[in-house]
Parts: C-alpha cells; sequence; structure tokens
C-alpha cells in the first residue's frame, strides 16, 4: 500500500516541503484526565466619581474698541452683558478653561446659543 503524502507549509523560511501525512498528523491525545478551566466572572471595578463640574467663566470683548465688557463673568452676567450688544458680531466671546488656564474664542454657533438665551432671562434689578 503506498503513503499518502501532503505539503507542509508550516516550515520556517521561505518554502514547503512534501511530507508523509503520519508526520504532519499527530495522534489524539486522552483527553479523560484534563479538566475544563472556566475563569470566574469578573467583577466589575466601580468607576471613580468625576470631579465636580466648575461653573463656566466667560470673556466679553468689544470687537471694534477691545473693551473688555466682562472678564470671569458667570452665565448669567454674561448674559446680562449680551443683553446690551447691539448685533453677535459686535462682540467677541470666550471660556475659560481652567485646566490650561487659557481662553478659548466660542464658534459662531456657540455665541449664537447664547444670543439666544439672553432674552430668556430677567433683567437684573
Amino acid at each position: 500500500m503506498g503513503k499518502t503524502w501532503v505539503l507542509d507549509t508550516a516550515t520556517k523560511g521561505t518554502g514547503a516541503s512534501v511530507v508523509p501525512i503520519d508526520r504532519v498528523q499527530k495522534p489524539p491525545a486522552d483527553r479523560s484526565g484534563d479538566t475544563l478551566y472556566v475563569p470566574p466572572e469578573r467583577v466589575p471595578r466601580p468607576q471613580p466619581a468625576p470631579p465636580p463640574r466648575r461653573p463656566r467663566a466667560f470673556r466679553v470683548v468689544d470687537v471694534v474698541t477691545r473693551e473688555t465688557l466682562a472678564e470671569h463673568a458667570d452665565t448669567r452676567a454674561t448674559l446680562e452683558v449680551l443683553r446690551d450688544v447691539r448685533s453677535i458680531v459686535d462682540v467677541h466671546v470666550s471660556v475659560h478653561d481652567p485646566d490650561s488656564g487659557t481662553w478659548r474664542l466660542l464658534t459662531l454657533g456657540e455665541q449664537r446659543a447664547l444670543w439666544d438665551a439672553r432674552g430668556a432671562i430677567a433683567p437684573a434689578s
């Protein structure tokens, strides 16, 4: 009876070789003594509570005169300042980033949101 030959591609390097099939196939191991290991379910770690969010601080600068109309103002004070402004493009509104200590100019969409909210608050007495 002739041998069955197969192409063994598990060789290291650039080529493969033709070997008898009994060299490639391994006899099945006796698994009667093996036990199956099932890892226990993971206990989720409790997530740390996020730090409390700091109130936003705004700076409002007049575009024409470069005069600062409000600095480190909270949202309500910023809306009060915007109530006296003629147009949304007359001022630059920036928000303070406490982590880096810098001011970030608000986008036009963010400024428009503040502009639209300025009429929703009651005027200060």
